[in-house]
């Protein structure tokens, strides 16, 4: 663990994994004077409600760190229904050697969990699904990918929840609405959260 400063009501703590982050998060967002915590792929962002709070909350992160994983609650589970019809579906076959339904078997069969949000309002970067569906992003991007497409890009699984340019492959699509900003939280899928694609 590695903490940085980020300003004055703000630290940035730096871990080895996407795994770390989340056992961490939880158990810091309890700390009293935390305000916020923002996951990323390798980093915790813990933003304090004063900036008199802040020395307080980085003296007291290396013992939360110790004893996360004891902390941590079991996860939301969130289904998403999709209709795996993506254009890039017989490409991500050819590239790991699997079939069309055996792609499709590999995302549903494994549950993923939301690592961190980015990109667009609602964009979930989803980790921990079958390793044999790693594959790299598409050599030239889409100027235009519609809301609800399901992809794949490296590790991760995502939902596009508007449409925007990208260039994950595509697999798929859904009718879940992943950005409501009249609900709350206007996000469908938080940091932490279990989701299971169903066929």
């Amino acid at each position: 663990m590695r903490l940085l400063p980020s300003g004055e009501r703000a630290v940035l703590v730096e871990l080895a994994d996407t795994d770390e982050v989340l056992a961490l998060a939880e158990p810091v967002r309890m700390l009293a004077g935390v305000e916020d915590v923002v996951p990323g792929e390798h980093t915790l962002l813990v933003t304090v409600g004063a900036p008199g709070d802040l020395e307080a909350v980085r003296r007291a992160l290396p013992g939360v760190g110790s004893a996360a994983a004891s902390r941590v609650s079991t996860p939301r589970t969130v289904d998403i229904h999709v209709t795996y019809d993506g254009p890039d579906l017989a490409a991500v076959a050819a590239h790991t050697g699997l079939t069309v339904a055996e792609v499709v078997s590999a995302h549903t069969a494994t549950p993923w969990r939301v690592g961190f949000g980015g990109f667009a309002p609602g964009f979930a970067y989803l980790v921990g699904g079958d390793p044999r569906l790693e594959v790299p992003r598409r050599a030239e991007p889409r100027p235009s990918v519609p809301a609800g497409a399901v992809g794949l890009a490296g590790r991760y699984s995502g939902i596009y929840p508007r449409s925007s340019p990208g260039g994950w492959q595509l697999i798929g699509h859904t009718d879940a609405v992943l950005f409501d900003v009249d609900a709350d939280p206007p996000a469908l899928l938080q940091p932490g959260m279990t989701v299971r694609f169903v066929s």
